[in-house]
């Protein structure tokens, strides 16, 4: 690449292809369309100006409806084993076109006044790979065990269609993730749908062979106990009652408002930037509770009333290599600590002051292991507040995890 080239953001370079920022993601993470330029130290993607004709051409045949296998041929294929593909293609959506005509035409000749079952529908179209996306990233943040007895709604999988979106919410008490999805076609709602987890992670298996899904939710299952209905190309999965119980209105009163949650947030003072892998790798393995401290000495204190009671004293570790005690000596090195291990020290990117703060590692891996791309964003206010975890250029999708005493557990 000519280092004198102009690169694009990804947000410019999305306006100018007619893609959306979450699917140049999708496409990077697939090798469909890997940026020019990725920054070693944010992960922030950029673009060159000549890579949009190969993105309009993989937005378009993405639009026909062709899956990514088929489009990596299309793309970067022999010429004959492309026009195979298209041909191959074209005569699928015929036949896909014919099935569906009939079926129409059948319901309709069936209707009596118009309505086929006198019920409302909300409906949601979203691409089947970034729902099945969704639910397995929210998944890891539903209740299990006791917590699960306890509270049955924790134990699923929120599905919503308000406000032009789709939303996947999921908390245990401890963890809270909320996935937001843009459709393509949005029609009627708000809908509000429980979903058993199991019954979540099946439809994610099925979703994410469908080129695009839509989500239909009724207004109520009196009928035939139908609560959510998935469309693909050729088939469709229902959710009955049984397994999916419908919330309506009355959602708020048996699953937590995750709304007071994110609005209750104050803007972080305390903001880490550090690679994702490396963080849940240093994590893992750790017994109890694992502090997490951006500064060494005093600097570590959360801002307001210095070190919390409840820190413990530093383990015995090894002499820090040359690199980090130059990165502790900035003020920028992540030294993640306790739980029966040595202390390791990541690199990181700061802003605002110190802040030494402890997670229970069964809480705080799942979040990171459902991340996107290679960092992750940590933004807190203070040691005794919910930290948003999230993917540092994927604003989409937000966990929330509360941290714990350097002396609790999680029960």
């Amino acid at each position: 690449m000519d280092d004198s080239e102009d690169l694009l953001s990804i947000g410019a370079f999305a306006r100018r292809v007619g893609l959306a920022p979450s699917a140049l993601r999708f496409y990077d993470d697939c090798g469909m369309l890997r940026p020019a330029q990725v920054d070693a130290v944010t992960g922030y993607r950029r673009y060159a100006a000549r890579q949009a004709a190969r993105a309009v051409r993989l937005r378009r045949l993405r639009e026909a409806g062709l899956p990514l296998v088929d489009a990596a041929v299309v793309l970067d294929g022999r010429e004959d084993a492309a026009r195979d593909v298209l041909r191959a293609h074209l005569e699928r959506t015929r036949r896909t076109a014919d099935a569906a005509r009939a079926v129409v035409e059948g319901l309709l000749r069936e209707a009596v006044g118009g309505s086929l079952s006198g019920r409302s529908w909300a409906r949601a179209r979203v691409g089947g790979a970034e729902l099945a996306s969704a639910v397995r990233q929210v998944a890891p943040a539903v209740a299990t065990g006791a917590s699960r007895k306890k509270y049955p709604p924790l134990g699923c999988v929120l599905l919503e269609l308000v406000d032009g979106e789709v939303r996947l919410v999921a908390t245990d008490r401890y963890c809270l993730a909320v996935r937001v999805l843009r459709p393509t076609e949005f029609e009627g709602g708000p809908r509000q749908v429980l979903i058993g987890a199991e019954t979540a992670r099946n439809l994610a298996e099925w979703a994410v062979r469908q080129v695009a899904v839509d989500v239909e939710c009724a207004d109520d299952c009196a009928n035939d106990g139908v609560g959510v209905r998935l469309r693909g190309e050729a088939d469709c999965r229902e959710v009955m009652e049984s397994a999916g119980r419908r919330q309506g209105a009355e959602a708020a009163e048996v699953f937590p408002d995750y709304r007071l949650m994110l609005e209750g947030l104050a803007s972080g003072r305390h903001r880490v930037i550090v690679d994702r892998l490396a963080l849940r790798d240093a994590v893992a393995g750790r017994a109890r509770v694992v502090s997490l401290s951006t500064a060494a000495g005093d600097d570590a204190g959360d801002g307001a009333g210095g070190r919390s009671e409840s820190v413990v004293s530093r383990e015995t570790a090894p002499a820090p290599t040359a690199e980090q005690a130059g990165a502790m000596a900035e003020g920028q090195a992540l030294e993640v600590s306790g739980g029966g291990r040595e202390p390791v020290l990541l690199r990181m990117v700061r802003t605002g002051p110190g802040l030494r703060i402890a997670f229970d590692p069964a809480v705080l891996v799942p979040a990171l292991e459902a991340g996107v791309g290679p960092d992750v964003l940590l933004e807190s206010v203070s040691a005794d507040r919910p930290v948003v975890v999230r993917s540092a250029d994927q604003g989409s999708f937000t966990t929330l995890v509360m941290p714990v005493r350097e002396t609790e557990t999680k029960d």
